[in-house]
């Protein structure tokens, strides 16, 4: 993975501008860094040197030089497509999968990226055309922001590259806050700031003049209706959704560098180590944390198929202490507020990795999404079962195997299944049926909104950005297809895959690859009836009836263990002095997002009342002023790129 910037009608000193661009995200590519400036636009390139170590650089032509190419990302099928590119007479001079873009863009134009596996964002300058062609992989493992006024237009990796250039405002935009405290994350293309946008997945744009010309979708989740989904029998797709996924691994592991793997202990990243080390590399060097609090703590489980598959393996035991003191530094790199904090551990088990001296590792995300793995997508099924059979005896028993806790308080149980499971004809006409809870319970929070927030707005409905992302005759799709393009449009894009992905991933100089979003994975996963993804309330049933020899029991059914974070002893003990002054009634005077006097009111009570039992939308609600708190001092009160260690360019072409 790598860093990419750009200006299309750069005002004046290009060079300055691309590298201290490249200087404020050089960790995504400490290996190396090159620009290209001709007299209309102006590319920059960071890189983590995974393929092609030493012939990699970038920017990279084709033959003559009329086409250059600035990329994040790996394409794991490009050796086949250089040999076709070859036959067809194309000439190559590296040995990296960088080089086949610049060939197949001459050879094909914007079809192929349909030709593509892999995952990417890159810009490509066509000085014939006078044109930047810019795409971004199907599900949008990595980002691509932009900001275009007038006939000026600047791209980059991460958002505090854009912000640079001190032309571009850094305003934070409350429609998206809103977003956030609905959601849990921006929606696609908005980002946390006022007109600093992101290129949705699985599209590319095309800019001339310094304006955008043209922006269209190269692939949109498939839907298939009964009649066009898979017709073999259920043996027939175990040993489909085999082949499929050890391919999937197989072109993942393709580098110059050794390639490790997350082992979370749940059952997604031992599917995914357990078939390296049966299949591909029976040295595999895992990777894993736990905490101290063993509430939350995994190890047993990790440890167990540490032993069963023999792994070399590293492990990291973090204490509440860590969460405390790293929660700036993932804010710094999310570029968003955050309503959990679980993106924390996982930029320790990044740094844990680098620390190690690996670059790569497989994981397991896109499982739960493309296999229906979640609670969301069974929940919506018990009340869907609840509104047309609402005398039967099943129901109670349903609620009790998804969530066994509720029941340890039966008085607290009977009114969390007549609020959960009241449900009309409305209810289940809704195409959102199976977040709404979820989405009103998370909106309950803009109470903390202040009055001037609230009226700036007014008349601003996110539901209305939502619904027009939906595809056609989404509302006739059945309830699980329309839950799984929910939760991967929204939050697998926008959240798993950024916040808890990309950023704190390569905020460390690592690369994650995931092997379950391999696209044809995807497509299958698509096609496979609702029933065998999940049987009755078990969940991701093909998945274990493909894979179950191959894992240990005890992990096959293990329950879910969310990491949940003690918002107490972490952030109002005391103990944190960042929150104390971010969260004081002058510095939320200052920054004008919430009300004063609700937050404060709120933080008392934990600080305050030893009894007080905070829910989990109340715990979101204090992470998540924390966490804009925080940005508005980084991003808006205190941002500089002066403090920035100049990048060393090692490659440069001046035209």
């Amino acid at each position: 993975m790598c860093g990419i910037v750009g200006v299309y009608n750069y005002r004046s000193a290009p060079e300055n501008l691309i590298t201290g661009m490249l200087s404020s995200i050089q960790y995504r590519g400490p290996d190396e860094a090159g620009i290209y400036v001709d007299s209309s636009v102006a590319l920059g390139h960071c890189r983590l040197s995974i393929v092609g170590l030493n012939d990699g650089a970038q920017p990279i032509s084709n033959e003559n030089g009329t086409i250059w190419v600035v990329y994040n990302g790996e394409v794991f099928n490009y050796p086949e497509l250089k040999t076709e590119l070859q036959q067809k007479g194309h000439i190559f001079s590296t040995t990296t999968d960088t080089e086949v873009l610049v060939h197949l863009y001459e050879e094909y134009g914007k079809e192929f990226l349909a030709l593509l596996n892999g995952q990417f964002a890159f810009a490509i300058w066509d000085s014939v055309k006078k044109e930047l062609f810019l795409a971004r992989d199907r599900v949008g493992i990595r980002p691509l922001l932009y900001y275009q006024c007038a006939d000026r237009y600047i791209f980059a990796s991460e958002i505090k590259a854009l912000f640079t250039d001190s032309s571009v405002p850094r305003t934070i935009a409350p429609p998206a806050l809103q977003q956030i405290f609905t959601y849990w994350t921006t929606l696609t293309p908005r980002t946390a700031f006022k007109d600093i946008f992101e290129l949705p997945p699985g599209h590319y744009q095309i800019v001339r003049d310094g304006r955008i010309i043209e922006q269209s979708p190269f692939w949109e989740l498939p839907y298939y209706p009964p009649e066009s989904r898979f017709q073999g029998s259920l043996d027939d797709a175990v040993d489909e959704t085999s082949s499929l996924l050890n391919d999937a691994i197989k072109i993942r592991l393709r580098a110059d560098v050794p390639v490790g793997a997350y082992l979370s202990g749940g059952l997604d990243s031992s599917i995914i180590t357990s078939l390296i080390t049966k299949n591909f590399n029976n040295k595999l060097r895992t990777f894993s944390i736990g905490f101290q609090e063993a509430d939350f703590d995994e190890t047993p489980y990790q440890r167990d198929l540490v032993k069963h598959l023999g792994t070399d393996h590293s492990e990291l035991l973090i204490s509440n202490q860590d969460i405390r003191d790293t929660l700036p530094k993932v804010v710094w790199h999310a570029e968003k507020p955050l309503l959990r904090t679980a993106p924390v551990p996982m930029f320790l088990l990044a740094r844990l990795v680098r620390e190690n001296n690996f670059k790569v590792v497989l994981t397991g995300e896109g499982a739960d999404e493309v296999f229906g793995g979640y609670d969301i997508f069974k929940e919506a099924k018990i009340r869907h079962f609840w509104s047309r059979f609402p005398e039967s005896a099943s129901r109670p028993r349903l609620l009790e195997k998804l969530h066994p806790y509720i029941f340890k308080d039966p008085a607290r149980s009977r009114m969390i299944l007549q609020k959960f499971y009241g449900v009309s004809d409305a209810n289940l006409n809704d195409p959102c049926f199976s977040h709404r809870i979820r989405w009103n319970n998370t909106s309950k929070n803009m109470m903390f909104f202040s009055d001037d927030m609230l009226n700036q707005l007014a008349g601003y409905t996110p539901e209305d950005e939502l619904a027009a992302s939906f595809p056609s005759k989404f509302d006739t799709r059945d309830q699980l297809a329309r839950s799984q393009f929910l939760e991967i449009d929204i939050f697998l894009t926008n959240y798993l895959l950024s916040s808890q992905g990309d950023r704190v991933a390569m905020g460390n100089s690592i690369e994650l690859r995931v092997p379950f979003l391999d696209y044809r994975v995807i497509d299958f996963g698509m096609k496979l009836p609702p029933q065998w993804k999940i049987r009755g309330l078990n969940e991701k049933y093909i998945l274990k009836r493909t894979f179950g020899n191959l894992i240990p029991d005890q992990i096959i059914k293990r329950p879910k263990q969310p990491y949940r974070a003690p918002i107490r002893e972490l952030f109002l003990s005391g103990t944190s002095d960042y929150a104390k002054d971010l969260l004081s009634k002058n510095y939320l005077e200052k920054t004008g997002y919430f009300n004063v006097s609700k937050t404060c009111n709120l933080i008392d009570k934990y600080r305050k009342t030893e009894r007080f039992i905070a829910s989990e939308t109340q715990n979101m609600a204090i992470i998540g002023i924390l966490t804009t708190q925080i940005l508005h001092q980084q991003f808006i009160d205190n941002f500089s790129h002066r403090h920035y260690l100049p990048i060393a360019i090692t490659k440069r072409i001046v035209k």
